[in-house]
């Protein structure tokens, strides 16, 4: 199966994706982690990519494309990929159907995470993370044993700066100028399927192989 992933930032993504691509036995492409891949491999979009990132800028949709078709046509993609942050506009959705048109593939389906902005804010607000070992909690739906203490190495919890509530309300508005728009591209081309995701990360997973009617 070869699906895409929408949903704001906060809605559960990256652990559904990750969730799926297990029960399916197939890759989870991140486009944050095959950036960080590119420019540790060398590869070529990764130095292309490399280069704008270390200036402060945004890869450009090209760069971005060249690395999914380095990706894409990778043997372990061949069964099927998840794909999670991309595209991020209707531009690189078209661009996307390109790729894969060159590649004589298609989307199955593309799930959208549907919820609301009040649990959204509360969900990314209340994550604390560790610097030291990278463990991540919820002062509300995973609190650590002791007050901003991590539970695994001691040491003192953090709350990272774009997930405090004045930069979470801009990363809502970016995401409804430039993704949300992916919605009504799909579901115009009737592989659109969209998921209630609040609640327990089980229950969304629940849905979400319902909707693919997957067992």
């Amino acid at each position: 199966m070869r699906i895409l992933f929408l949903g704001p930032p906060g809605s559960g993504k990256g652990t559904q994706c990750k969730k799926l691509a297990e029960k399916l036995k197939i890759k989870h492409l991140s486009s944050g982690d095959m950036l960080r891949e590119a420019v540790a491999q060398n590869s070529d979009a990764g130095v292309q990519a490399k280069s704008f990132m270390d200036a402060g800028k945004l890869v450009p949709d090209p760069v971005l494309i060249a690395m999914f078709r380095e990706n894409l046509t990778r043997p372990d993609v061949h069964g099927g990929f998840i794909l999670d942050g991309f595209p991020r506009n209707v531009a690189q959705a078209k661009a996307l159907d390109e790729l894969l048109q060159e590649l004589g593939a298609s989307l199955d389906s593309v799930l959208n995470l549907l919820i609301e902005d009040s649990f959204l804010t509360e969900r990314i607000t209340g994550r604390r993370s560790c610097k030291n070992c990278g463990a991540v909690y919820h002062i509300k739906f995973a609190p650590p044993k002791t007050p901003d203490v991590c539970d695994v190495c001691g040491n003192p919890l953090i709350q990272r700066s774009d997930d405090k509530e004045e930069l979470v309300k801009k990363r809502l508005e970016t995401y409804r100028e430039q993704t949300e728009p992916l919605i009504e591209y799909y579901d115009l081309r009737r592989t659109l399927k969209t998921i209630v995701a609040e609640g327990e990360p089980e229950e969304v997973f629940a849905r979400i192989l319902e909707a693919l009617r997957i067992v």
